[in-house]
């Protein structure tokens, strides 16, 4: 049990209670930050899916634009009868004009289909002759004179020249031929593109996005510091205002002990003693009668003995609080109820976690006594690095924790406010029929008050 010599400081709880508070409002920022860290990888996820689909819409629409224009004023004009009869010295123009966009391979492959689906013309001569089933919306398409473009994987009968290239874009637009006939024009060109205008697209719009969410995080920082604070100091007053009420309350048990111990017991006392004066000088009749009151008085001493040792507790740094509980469990011998009472010898622990703890054994076999009927009691203290732990145990009727205590019955209430004080925590388990358990616990840590 450590104890503080004459002259020594003591702990400077002011001191520990602003660090706790600072501690605490860096906590809050942090987890503030953290949540809006959160919040801004929930928001900016779906937003980038969002942006990629949208810039890969752009893109397959950009890839049905560019494929009108090529339909329009190189591929359509091109297409005359020679062509489509076959002739391969007409196709050549078609091979020159397109051979460039092949060759940076922009563009994969390129089908001119007639509309019974045979293919006319393509930059793969294998291909030109042979006919295939076109899609069940080409006519639609030819009718409304708007392109359709995909982004997949070719498996096609038609496209198996083209299934080894991976996801490609596919797109059927109509075009007009040099004869005036309707043609259907299909050209494949590399994913790479889109590819391309997506990671642009992200690249452009994310950090803008990131930055606005950011700035917004900032701009809540502030606020949400100072609302912490507020907080912290709200809660730091309310322990200020908790620890003068129980303070107030061990002065005024303090008062009440000694007015007691230096009046009332003394007067009673001194009583006694007047009433055996009498006893020895009164006649033998009455000698019963005074004796009987004697013995009465000499009770009543002893019940305001025990309150104001109750009221007003040892002296923790003298005594030390294993002899100090081993006093507090007396009362409950001289009830007839056991007790097994386990503390380390040498508890290390100040006056102010010591005087923690003794008031909560204090009230907890106080109501054992009075409400718990009980026939054994345990009492045990633990100590670790870490935290010290106050177990007491009883099997006694129990009660409903759920239910509103009677009036003048606080002492629950007492406990809870006391442990908050000092930092710890308190738990209270009860069974009807198999008694109470309360523990208290107080990390070693945590700064406790010193008076």
């Amino acid at each position: 049990m450590s104890k503080r010599r004459p002259g020594s400081s003591l702990p400077n709880w002011h001191d520990d209670a602003q660090a706790a508070e600072g501690s605490g409002v860096r906590a809050a920022v942090q987890r503030f930050l953290l949540m809006g860290l959160i919040a801004m990888v929930l928001v900016a996820v779906p937003v980038s899916l969002w942006v990629r689909a949208q810039s890969a819409h752009n893109a397959m629409a950009n890839a049905v634009l560019l494929t009108h224009r090529l339909a329009d004023y190189s591929i359509g004009p091109l297409i005359t009868d020679a062509v489509i009869d076959g002739d391969p010295g007409a196709r050549r123009q078609l091979d020159e004009r397109l051979a460039p966009r092949i060759a940076d391979g922009s563009m994969v492959r390129v089908k001119v289909w007639d509309t019974n689906g045979t293919i006319v013309y393509s930059d793969l001569p294998r291909l030109i002759g042979q006919t295939f089933p076109l899609p069940s919306w080409t006519f639609e398409m030819l009718a409304d004179g708007k392109g359709r473009a995909t982004l997949e994987t070719q498996t096609s009968p038609d496209d198996r020249h083209e299934a080894d290239s991976g996801e490609l874009v596919e797109v059927y637009v109509p075009t007009i031929a040099s004869t005036g006939e309707t043609f259907v024009l299909e050209a494949y060109f590399n994913v790479d593109g889109v590819r391309q205008e997506q990671n642009s697209a992200l690249l452009g719009l994310i950090p803008a996005f990131l930055l606005a969410l950011g700035a917004l995080q900032l701009a809540q920082l502030v606020p949400a510091v100072q609302l912490a604070r507020r907080i912290q100091k709200h809660q730091s007053t309310k322990r200020k205002l908790l620890q003068h009420a129980i303070d107030a309350s061990d002065l005024e048990r303090q008062r009440i002990a000694r007015d007691l111990h230096d009046e009332v017991i003394q007067d009673l006392a001194g009583l006694s003693y007047a009433l055996e004066a009498e006893e020895m000088h009164s006649s033998p009749e009455n000698r019963p009668l005074f004796s009987q009151a004697k013995a009465i008085l000499q009770k009543n001493v002893r019940t305001l003995r025990a309150m104001t040792t109750e009221l007003y507790p040892p002296d923790l740094e003298e005594l030390g609080l294993p002899e100090a509980l081993a006093r507090l469990t007396a009362p409950l011998l001289e009830q007839g109820i056991q007790v097994k009472l386990t503390v380390p010898p040498n508890c290390d622990l100040d006056r102010d976690r010591s005087a923690m703890f003794y008031r909560v054994a204090r009230e907890v076999l106080a109501n054992t006594v009075k409400h718990a009927r009980a026939s054994t009691l345990e009492l045990t203290l633990m100590q670790d690095d870490d935290c010290t732990i106050l177990l007491i145990h009883d099997n006694g009727c129990g009660f409903d924790l759920s239910a509103d205590p009677p009036d003048n019955h606080l002492g629950l209430r007492i406990m809870r406010d006391t442990v908050y004080v000092a930092g710890g925590s308190l738990e209270v388990r009860s069974w009807a029929g198999r008694g109470t358990s309360v523990m208290a616990t107080l990390d070693r840590a945590a700064p406790v008050r010193s008076r």
